[in-house]
């Protein structure tokens, strides 16, 4: 497997598409202990036990989190950055997104908000490179 830098900003893209999915496999055993409505599926959010609401917004927050994130790997794909920096920012993202919704499943608000705000800091760092790798 290619480990350079372009290669880990498209592996992370694979990667960070199937985190989205994560927590939506608790969603599924949620709907499954209350009985899944296939007439009206998104009404079923307020039976939902709390573990299986919690997974639900961790699930459309992993949307919200990788719209902004592909950008910022494409960036710095297209820019051709080629710093640890990057590499360093693409597994913290990676980390970050993985461990958010398991916190967010076990209502750990503190851990979540923390994975929060390094997925965070690691996509900003992309498109920070990204901008430099342009202007040098």
């Amino acid at each position: 497997m290619d480990t350079s830098i372009s290669a880990v900003l498209v592996y992370s893209l694979v990667a960070g598409a199937i985190l989205v999915y994560v927590p939506f496999l608790a969603v599924g055993w949620g709907r499954l202990q209350v009985g899944y409505d296939y007439k009206a599926p998104r009404t079923m959010l307020e039976k939902l036990p709390p573990f299986a609401k919690r997974a639900t917004w961790a699930h459309q927050n992993a949307f919200e989190s990788f719209i902004i994130y592909a950008p910022a790997a494409i960036m710095a794909y297209v820019t051709g950055v080629n710093s640890p920096w990057a590499f360093w920012a693409v597994i913290l993202y990676l980390v970050a997104r993985f461990l958010y919704p398991i916190f967010y499943i076990l209502d750990i608000a503190s851990a979540r908000s923390l994975m929060f705000a390094l997925g965070s800091l690691s996509i900003w760092t992309l498109y920070a490179l990204s901008v430099i790798a342009v202007n040098s």
